[in-house]
């Protein structure tokens, strides 16, 4: 009786969270670029389950972006990446939009990068300029390079908070009124030497 308690009483204590997560869906079948738009001739595949910015063999000419067809405002996005590659430089761009004619776009970017761009948010082709930065001291306990993370991105009016590997990095409010709060998700790989952005598991939770 006491063991079937202890078990009755972690169901419960994880139930929410449970929860929470049933109400996410996958926008990446793992598969196909079913939902996404990009450059996917070149600069993106898919390849073991997940989308593939770069390559290892050759320069990475320019930033290159593989967007979601459809917007979202308000929800919580988790994405597994990890970047490959001396050099490498990613993103995850968040309530932006494609630049007209331009291979660039525009918004708010959770930042992955050296030496100290992880856990970053960045405004992309819009202020350019860092918004809030981690605290790499803390990030480097938990950061795995050259293997699998996660990020956790939690947009709530004109709130913004992120987290990688469970610990939160940014916890962000925008104070111009003129910033839209709605856009596309966008995958990055950044322009530079031979190297690959990696991206699976993508789930996003709509909290209208």
């Amino acid at each position: 009786m006491k063991h079937l308690l202890t078990v009755l009483t972690f169901v419960l204590s994880i139930a929410p969270s449970l929860a929470a997560d049933n109400k996410a869906v996958l926008i990446f079948d793992g598969k196909t670029f079913a939902g996404w738009e990009g450059d996917t001739n070149k600069s993106f595949r898919v390849e073991n389950g997940a989308i593939v910015g770069g390559s290892l063999k050759e320069k990475v000419p320019r930033n290159e972006f593989l967007c979601t067809t459809r917007g979202y405002t308000n929800f919580v996005l988790r994405v597994k990446f990890k970047l490959l590659g001396r050099g490498a430089n990613g993103g995850v761009q968040i309530r932006s939009a494609r630049i007209p004619n331009h291979h660039e776009v525009s918004g708010y970017q959770a930042d992955m990068a050296e030496p100290a761009w992880w856990g970053c948010l960045y405004d992309e082709s819009r202020r350019r300029k860092m918004l809030a930065k981690s605290d790499m001291e803390e990030l480097n306990k938990v950061l795995k390079r050259d293997d699998w993370n996660q990020y956790v991105i939690h947009c709530e009016g004109k709130r913004i908070r992120l987290s990688i590997n469970g610990l939160q990095t940014v916890d962000y409010t925008e104070p111009d009124d003129t910033i839209p709060q709605h856009g596309i998700v966008g995958l990055q790989i950044h322009g530079g030497p031979p190297s690959e952005a990696w991206y699976k598991d993508i789930a996003i939770e709509d909290l209208r």
